[in-house]
């Protein structure tokens, strides 16, 4: 799960296993007989008075129990000290059908879902260390059933690395799964394992949730305390947030997230899976909060889930084909131009949606459509909502003069679904002079190279959330 522990959106679950705890000192009160200074004081002078204590005592206890248990009883010295003790009989919990119609309450929203619920645990490898030895990794997070016959969703960032995945189920089965696919800019995966008869979730629409909702989130958090429940409210919907660079709209909730949700469900009322748990915000500059958690609107991702499950990757992807950066003051005063927003174009793939639009290398964009880009985030933003095959008009500075471009968004070709980065797919260094990032992807002509040995790109953001210039997401 993503967590901000350094005033940026990250996973929490570390690869490595750790986590960073605050230990505290444990104090230990002085033991006291009771009743210790009465006792000794009295001792000698009321030893029959405490045998009549005693005896009243063991009649108080006795008819107590003939009366169902209603209270139990101390007397003594004038003094009387009782306790009510409930005679109310448990009240088994009904496991009730979703049918999106009937509200239920947080145990039958439970009992009706936590079959569906599952732990996810991976294992990979993180280079070698100075001996030579693979490092090898484990995390863990959740996920749900979405078939019966073994579909399974999470997190992109659950599986991210993984070079083997296991799934358990509440039963106690665990099984080894396959990585059917996932996408980065989404954050989902979806995941197959070899099972049948399975009870698999109901979705949900999450355009109905409305601030102050209740809802609740089943899973794995910290890797051990398994299907687990936490509730809470839905605290702003459509809340837009930035995750090492990569924006996400989001559920905004105070439900308890912690390392480990990531990937498991987020039901409403009704016992419907409304989102997928994703991210929370733990910190903010120097100071800690609480009660910001984020889950991904089962809406926007539903349709790429099901296209995972049969392509495995994302088919309708939109994709511009363009290496892109933030424009900045520092470019726009070196190199004339009018405009210090924007994004800047580094290069264009032959063919791709933008060569056909007719982009060209140095273009900056400023709209698209309705929706001013002043930063690359906010083209990668804008993008998510438009499909391939649909056409935008961009706003562009070129040339000292602004126009306007159709543009029909292309599809992300295959052979790139593992780099769900690839319109603003730059390698990053810093440069220890003036902070700035550098940006090269190896290939570039005489403009672009000026350009990065001049030392342009965006500078880091210091919002407290994530990096505002061109930083490619974690």
């Amino acid at each position: 799960m993503y967590n901000d522990e350094n005033n940026l959106y990250h996973y929490t679950y570390r690869k490595d296993g750790s986590e960073s705890q605050n230990s505290q000192p444990v104090l230990e009160a002085p033991y006291r007989e009771p009743w210790e200074s009465n006792m000794k004081k009295d001792q000698k002078k009321n030893r029959s008075g405490a045998k009549i204590v005693a005896l009243a005592l063991s009649c108080a206890l006795l008819g107590g129990a003939a009366g169902a248990g209603v209270m139990w009883g101390v007397s003594g010295s004038g003094s009387s000290t009782s306790v009510n003790v409930s005679n109310r009989s448990a009240i088994a919990v009904a496991v009730k059908t979703v049918d999106g119609k009937t509200a239920m309450s947080d145990a039958e929203v439970y009992a009706a879902n936590v079959n569906s619920v599952v732990s996810i645990n991976t294992t990979g490898s993180s280079g070698t260390n100075i001996f030579g030895q693979s490092v090898e990794t484990a995390s863990a997070g959740s996920g749900f059933i979405l078939t019966a016959d073994g579909y399974i969703v999470t997190n992109h960032h659950v599986i991210e690395d993984a070079n083997a995945v296991k799934v358990t189920l509440y039963n106690g089965d665990t099984y080894d799964a396959t990585v059917i696919g996932s996408d980065e800019d989404y954050d989902i995966a979806v995941l197959k394992i070899e099972a049948t008869g399975l009870q698999p979730v109901t979705m949900g629409d999450s355009d109905t949730l409305n601030v102050g909702d209740h809802v609740l989130a089943v899973g794995n958090p910290l890797g051990e305390l398994t299907f687990s429940m936490s509730g809470g409210m839905v605290s702003s919907v459509n809340r837009a947030i930035n995750v090492d660079g990569t924006p996400f709209n989001m559920i905004q909730t105070d439900t308890s997230i912690n390392p480990g949700n990531s990937g498991g469900p987020l039901f409403n009322e009704y016992g419907e899976v409304v989102g997928i748990v994703s991210a929370k915000y733990s910190s903010y500059s120097s100071e800690s909060v609480e009660g910001l958690g984020f889950a991904i609107p089962m809406n926007d991702v539903l349709a790429m889930i099901q296209d995972i499950m049969t392509n495995g990757y994302v088919t309708n992807k939109p994709y511009l084909g363009i290496t892109q950066g933030t424009m900045t003051s520092q470019m726009a005063e070196q190199y004339r131009y009018d405009i210090s927003q924007g994004v800047f174009v580094y290069s264009v793939e032959d063919g791709s949606a933008a060569d056909k639009a007719g982009l060209k290398m140095g273009d900056v964009i400023t709209k698209v459509d309705d929706t001013d880009i002043a930063t690359s985030e906010d083209l990668v933003a804008a993008k998510k909502s438009y499909s391939a095959g649909d056409t935008s008009t961009f706003t562009i500075y070129r040339d000292g003069k602004t126009q306007t471009v159709e543009v029909t968004w292309g599809s992300v070709p295959a052979d790139q679904q593992t780099d769900t980065k690839d319109d603003t797919q730059q390698n990053t260094q810093s440069d220890t002079n003036n902070g700035n990032n550098y940006y090269s992807n190896g290939s570039m002509d005489d403009l672009f190279n000026y350009f990065f040995n001049g030392g342009f790109g965006g500078q880091s953001g210091q919002n407290g959330q994530s990096g505002q210039g061109n930083s490619p997401a974690a």
